[in-house]
């Protein structure tokens, strides 16, 4: 495991586990974590080097025909700084091993198809590193909260997703399922503030406001989504939020500890490493 200044592993802390509420989950502290913001974005900008190196490792795996690779799906309310997550803690990833996928409103093509049709294609290949910003889960929260499907199916898709999950897994696609978890007051905060920096305007939709009107039924439906969808092949991990530094620290800490636990090698070559090195010294 890398040597980092937390208490224990965040993959074990931050798992949610058979009796969760989210409603115990403070959004403003740092679990794990004693420092303030400046040793935690230092010790997250240390980790880039071990993150980019096991990544390497992955990728250089799936050349020899080794078949893993990960899916990062990050969830939460808006404003809970998914942006910043996939910016900041796969910094020091090679950006030709990350694909970033975003799921918004289903197009007319996808409507005729189930809701896992169009996730399904967006699956990470053998050494890729998949991140899903938003995903399928929003087939059971946005659709549960605004009333796009009956109940009745809302209740089956549960199951369809962790068949769905169960599979990607045996495929030997490590999934990390993540709910940046931020307060009604500092979702406030951040609103306010992108009104007021033109730089970050473009980021704000005046339905955030509306939405905000549906916090409580949007807190419900992710308590009940990961009660249902929470397994040990896909685990969810409930990341405190109202601190960036330390959701970004977080989630990459996850992120290097699944990796390590898959205990990549750099693939051996299948030549003679002295026969080639004289080659290209001579040629």
């Amino acid at each position: 495991m890398s040597k980092t200044a937390w208490s224990e592993k965040a993959s074990e802390l931050l798992r949610v586990g058979p009796d969760f509420r989210l409603e115990d989950v403070d959004p403003a502290s740092t679990p794990g974590i004693d420092s303030g913001k400046r040793s935690g974005v230092a010790l997250r900008l240390k980790n880039k080097k071990s993150l980019r190196t096991l990544q390497g490792k992955l990728f250089a795996d799936s050349t020899v025909g080794g078949e893993r690779s990960v899916l990062l799906v990050l969830q939460g309310m808006d404003s809970s700084g998914k942006g910043g997550v996939i910016t900041h803690a796969l910094a020091g990833m090679s950006a030709s091993g990350v694909m970033v996928h975003g799921f918004k409103a289903p197009s007319a093509e996808e409507k005729k198809h189930g809701f896992l049709w169009r996730v399904r294609k967006r699956l990470p290949e053998p050494g890729m590193v998949s991140v899903f910003d938003r995903s399928h889960y929003e087939d059971v929260l946005a659709a549960r909260v605004r009333n796009l499907a009956p109940p009745e199916t809302i209740e089956r898709r549960y199951n369809q997703i962790n068949t769905f999950e169960r599979y990607a897994t045996e495929s030997q696609t490590t999934i990390v399922k993540v709910m940046l978890h931020v307060s009604e007051k500092e979702q406030k905060r951040r609103l306010i503030s992108r009104l007021h920096r033109r730089s970050k305007l473009w980021k704000y939709n005046p339905s955030d406001v509306d939405d905000r009107e549906l916090w409580r039924q949007l807190h419900d439906a992710y308590q009940i989504a990961i009660a249902r969808t929470s397994t040990d092949h896909a685990p969810w991990y409930v990341v405190p939020a109202d601190h960036k530094w330390y959701a970004r620290l977080a989630v990459q800490q996850i992120i290097i500890e699944k990796l390590e636990a898959m205990q990549l090698k750099w693939p051996s070559p299948d030549y003679d490493l002295t026969t080639e090195r004289k080659r290209v010294a001579s040629a």
